[in-house]
């Protein structure tokens, strides 16, 4: 069963004014190439590795991890800490670039 979908849908309701439901804070990208045209806050996902769990040597159980990047002009922007907040969610790194702040999580989903 694919989940991206679902990880999609989620990841946009993490991009919702809180303040104002019908509001969009930004856009979600999968698999996004470098584009200087996206208008901050966004995020942009990719699958970058998987595990397996084995029984008998026969894989049963398959977890994809994803790789969330949340890219701000806001250097104490909410939307990472969403993202923090959600399960199996692990911080990796953070750097600014361009006057844009890079907060880089993964999570297994």
């Amino acid at each position: 069963m694919d989940r991206r979908p679902q990880l999609q849908t989620l990841l946009k309701s993490l991009m919702v004014n809180p303040t104002d439901p019908e509001l969009q804070l930004g856009k979600v990208y999968f698999q996004a190439e470098t584009d200087t045209n996206r208008v901050p806050p966004y995020i942009v996902y990719d699958q970058d590795q998987a595990r397996n769990k084995f029984a008998d040597n026969i894989p049963y159980r398959h977890t994809k991890r994803w790789s969330i990047e949340i890219v701000d002009t806001d250097a104490d922007s909410k939307i990472p800490d969403k993202v923090a907040a959600l399960p199996m969610s692990t911080f990796q790194r953070r750097f600014k670039t361009a006057g844009l702040y890079h907060t880089i999580y993964s999570l297994y989903f």
